[in-house]
């Protein structure tokens, strides 16, 4: 079983450098620990990310961390010049020293496309034609390409990832995509639908019709939670009751200013009532040996290796932040080495 974290980077009362420094401070940690991965969302415009731009960050964290490995989930694509993110995780592969995970995306706000000058309704194809970019010119001496809505003429790759032949691609939240191009994927929800998407999943990999992972042996699924410990479990529920609520304020703000629905199927954050996440098992609010119990319920009846926490989310303070990490690494990880 490995252990990694899912992060928003959510702003709160710290100053922005000091949120940068706390979570740092969070990755030094989580490195000695021993958790696997850090995956970083993109979002733009709004408190839900107080650091959009994902190579900026994850150069900073490679500096400050050894081992953990480090990643977008995901690159919201349709807002990338393809060329440009391709010197950038070519870059970043090397600055990390060969850690980086590439998580690609076209984003679920159809606001935050409107807001960047795109079409949303052109998002899906925007972000296809980058992918295939990415692909091609992370993996070529030189970039041929025409499309509808870049084209370049021998372009050369003067840069190569450290990985060969490139960072391992996740693809989250869709099993049927990811499997039929064999990426890496991340699946939430309840334990019995996690074990049907698993499957799912595991069936397409095994016969996928087109490999986009070339240089990785086993495709990774993992599961997502978000997470809060506590050695008591009615102050932990209490405590991720305030928080989730935050969240989902910070999540829904431009859904709400625009008046636009969330795509299917629906709000992640369910309203930001905390009983409900828990109830789809979205939310985990409790002590380590209830979560020891979640976990291998899940590893039993799914056959999930990777869980993802998300630890730092609503209004957390960096230290019950770091308190709930230390009971999550001290008491839990250690059941499942």
């Amino acid at each position: 079983m490995r252990f990694g974290i899912f992060d928003h980077m959510e702003r709160r009362g710290a100053t922005l450098g000091g949120l940068y420094e706390e979570r740092l401070q969070m990755l030094e940690f989580a490195d000695a620990a021993g958790f696997y991965c850090y995956h970083k969302a993109e979002h733009h415009f709004i408190n839900l990310d107080a650091a959009p731009s994902g190579t900026v960050f994850l150069s900073a964290a490679a500096q400050r961390t050894e081992q953990i490995r480090l990643g977008s989930l995901v690159f919201l694509l349709p807002f990338y010049e393809p060329l440009r993110l391709i010197e950038e995780i070519c870059m970043l592969d090397h600055l990390s020293r060969g850690r980086l995970e590439v998580g690609v995306g076209k984003g679920i706000s159809p606001a935050e496309h409107t807001l960047w000058g795109r079409d949303p309704d052109a998002a899906r194809a925007r972000f296809e034609e980058v992918f295939e970019i990415l692909r091609l010119g992370l993996t070529q001496p030189q970039l041929d390409y025409e499309g509808q809505f870049y084209h370049y003429e021998n372009a050369t790759m003067a840069l190569q990832p450290q990985q060969a032949p490139h960072p391992g691609f996740w693809y989250p939240g869709n099993v049927d995509y990811a499997g039929r191009h064999r990426l890496n994927t991340i699946v939430g929800g309840p334990i019995p639908l996690l074990a049907q998407a698993a499957e799912t999943w595991r069936n397409l990999v095994a016969s996928p019709d087109a490999d986009w992972n070339p240089g990785i042996s086993e495709p990774t699924i993992g599961a997502t939670r978000h997470m809060f410990l506590d050695t008591d479990e009615k102050r932990a529920i209490d405590r991720a009751t305030g928080a989730y609520r935050k969240y989902h304020d910070n999540l829904s703000t431009l859904f709400k200013r625009y008046n636009v629905d969330f795509p299917p199927p629906g709000d992640p954050s369910f309203g930001g009532d905390a009983q409900t996440a828990m109830a789809v098992q979205g939310l985990f609010a409790g002590t380590p040996e209830t979560l020891v119990a979640h976990v291998r319920k899940l590893e039993e009846v799914t056959g999930i290796n990777y869980v993802i926490g998300a630890f730092a989310w609503g209004d957390l303070t960096h230290d019950e932040t770091m308190a709930s990490m230390r009971l999550f690494a001290e008491e839990v990880m250690p059941e499942f080495q």
